[in-house]
């Protein structure tokens, strides 16, 4: 089933909320105009993590970003976990809900991780069935992010990019395009990120994350970089980002820092470096 977007983020920089810099965002800094939580955060129904949402609300559009839905799941969606997702957009209102091309559920265990699947015809109807689900329930158009990719699979029969693009076909539904993602992924699975970027269905594209990645060794001794979210955003990500603002212009862009989380003048310099960004797009055009 389709579904029709009803609103937008504004085409200007967010950040994903932590409790810590509560005050500092208090004051609305030049170039912040949004927020994003993780849905799972904010299940419950009381505390201080309710009351500042409540706050928050009033100052900035939120968006929602769900990590636990396992939308790539072979097993069918955790229902009671989707209703009280629901009851946190029903109260809250977001602009928008977002979810990741992963899984994270197996039989009657929860996997604190979002794992690949691979690209081929059972994979993407089981998906397109799961986000109907989630937007049925939800009763809203949700974006789908696209993974950070560690392996591949033999039996994927469809490259990335083409699989995105079907499930957007079938579905309705739009997309979020973490460009960290894009950098990790090029640099372990030896793509190449500018005919990946080429091939990506931009229109399609609701929402912007830059994020900060590590580089370790696995046990062969090759470098691979891991999603962390942990870091300043990369040069390399800066320029590919720069590519998709000239290619299409301005659009809802994310400054996500989840672990090692730091002073909020430290997460700020990334986000004027966003918002300068978009701004010389608009001189520019």
């Amino acid at each position: 089933m389709k579904h029709d977007p009803t609103n937008r983020l504004p085409n200007s920089v967010g950040v994903g909320y932590k409790s810590k810099h509560f005050n500092d965002i208090l004051t609305k800094p030049d170039g912040l105009d949004w927020l994003e939580i993780h849905a799972e955060n904010y299940l419950g129904n009381g505390g201080r993590p309710i009351e500042q949402l409540h706050k928050l609300r009033e100052i900035f559009p939120i968006s929602v970003h769900g990590v636990g839905l396992s939308i790539g799941a072979e097993k069918a969606l955790d229902m009671d976990h989707l209703h009280r997702v629901k009851n946190l957009c029903d109260w809250l209102e977001p602009v928008q809900f977002s979810e990741h091309l992963a899984w994270s559920t197996h039989d009657v265990g929860f996997l604190n991780d979002l794992l690949p699947l691979p690209y081929a015809d059972a994979t993407l109807d089981r998906v397109v069935e799961h986000i109907d689900q989630v937007q049925t329930t939800l009763g809203r158009r949700m974006l789908l992010e696209n993974p950070a990719n560690y392996l591949g699979f033999k039996s994927s029969t469809y490259d990335e990019c083409y699989f995105l693009s079907e499930i957007v076909n079938r579905t309705g539904c739009g997309l979020l395009f973490d460009i960290n993602n894009l950098f990790v992924s090029a640099q372990n699975m030896d793509w190449d990120a500018i005919t990946y970027l080429n091939r990506f269905p931009l229109a399609a594209v609701g929402e912007i994350h830059l994020g900060g990645h590590h580089e370790d060794v696995d046990d062969a001794g090759n470098s691979i970089l891991i999603d962390t979210h942990s870091a300043l955003v990369a040069q390399p990500v800066w320029a590919l980002y720069q590519r998709v603002i000239e290619a299409v212009g301005p659009l809802p862009t994310l400054i996500e820092w989840d672990t090692d989380v730091p002073d909020w003048a430290v997460l700020y310099r990334d986000v004027c470096r966003a918002a300068d960004i978009m701004v010389s797009e608009r001189v520019t055009t």
